[in-house]
């Protein structure tokens, strides 16, 4: 647990610092830190670095470990449509990066094709299994899944949700209708009614699935967190990547509360105006998983065609508590927390 502590303090610090860095585009940008023969590959979800969330804290992590190994990182981030996800993935395998890290769940589908290919290249895939539908490994057996129950995280966002609402009215924005957004609604939802029976809980999505704009659309993130304001929801709950800033915006607009994602939105939203409506953030540890795997790189110490799993139990999901906004429930909080923990509360994962 001293070990957890210490390596959380060090990554959220990290994170705060990769949110400051410029945004890579649609193309590549090395960035080397100390010597040693590491060559990290990271191929980004929609956005890139930038989005002040899933893949900004991805890249602390990457930074991190080259921080302790040395080593260097080659970033690419897919193109408007995210139709070349499988071309980053490829050309980093090509250029001799290993290991390669897929950032997202959408490159579940295509990554065990390109391991197939690249079978002395370690892959790893953020939000998406290292097996297929039948539990056999993906590729050459050279893919492990950085999973996260974000639905346990979530729960405990609906829980400081319905503790601090005024008016018994929250919402859920998802950025993506797709089955790992809706497992953040799920988990919302009934930490909300674990507290609150009747509470009523606005869910709305950017886009549906297939649609992967809704991740970097902060415009219609502001229009749809805006009616749930208008409606009479005084917390709404952003799981929307780069959109979740549109969110932000539209709480400061009515002088609400939002609750943020991935990372501790409240370090790393870039703006000191937003900082006062983000009441905490639902914390999705990447950087702490994408560390914790390069290491076992180095180490020699992988193992592919598996799963690792980060929930409350390990720290790898969970609530931020900067701006102090949650001080005051956080023993109602633990509570729920050690419910979950001690198999007591069951989490759903689907709505």
């Amino acid at each position: 647990m001293k070990a957890a502590a210490l390596l959380l303090a060090g990554s959220m610090a990290l994170a705060a610092c990769a949110s400051d860095e410029s945004d890579s585009g649609t193309g590549g940008s090395d960035s080397s830190a100390g010597g040693g023969d590491l060559k990290i590959g990271l191929a980004y979800d929609t956005g890139g670095r930038g989005d002040k969330s899933f893949n900004d804290s991805a890249y602390a992590g990457v930074e991190a470990a080259i921080k302790a190994h040395g080593g260097d990182v080659q970033e690419l981030s897919p193109n408007s449509d995210a139709s070349n996800r499988a071309d980053l993935l490829t050309k980093l395998a090509d250029d001799g990066y290993n290991p390669v890290i897929a950032v997202g769940f959408a490159y579940g589908d295509i990554v065990g094709d390109i391991a197939a290919q690249y079978p002395e290249t370690t892959f790893a895939v953020v939000d998406s299994s290292g097996l297929d539908a039948d539990g056999k490994p993906l590729g050459a057996g050279n893919v492990t899944g950085l999973l996260f129950a974000a639905n346990q995280g979530s729960f405990l966002g609906g829980v400081a949700a319905a503790l601090k609402s005024e008016t018994g009215h929250v919402g859920f924005v998802g950025g993506v209708e797709t089955p790992l957004i809706q497992s953040f609604e799920a988990g919302y939802v009934a930490g909300a009614k674990a507290v609150k029976s009747d509470i009523v809980v606005d869910v709305s999505y950017i886009s549906p699935a297939g649609d992967f704009s809704g991740f970097s659309d902060p415009a219609k993130g502001k229009i749809v967190a805006q009616g749930m304001y208008d409606a009479g929801a005084d917390i709404v709950y952003a799981a929307a990547g780069g959109s979740g800033i549109g969110v932000f915006q539209a709480a400061a607009a009515s002088s609400k509360r939002a609750i943020g994602v991935d990372s501790d939105q409240y370090q790393t939203v870039g703006d000191p105006a937003l900082q006062p409506v983000i009441m905490t953030s639902v914390l999705k540890r990447v950087d702490n998983a994408v560390e914790a795997f390069i290491g076992d790189y180095v180490d020699g110490s992988v193992e592919g065609g598996t799963d690792i799993v980060s929930d409350l139990s390990t720290e790898g999901v969970g609530l931020a508590t900067t701006g102090g906004f949650i001080d005051d429930i956080q023993d109602q909080i633990d509570d729920y927390q050690k419910k979950i923990i001690d198999g007591e509360i069951t989490v759903p994962e689907t709505p």
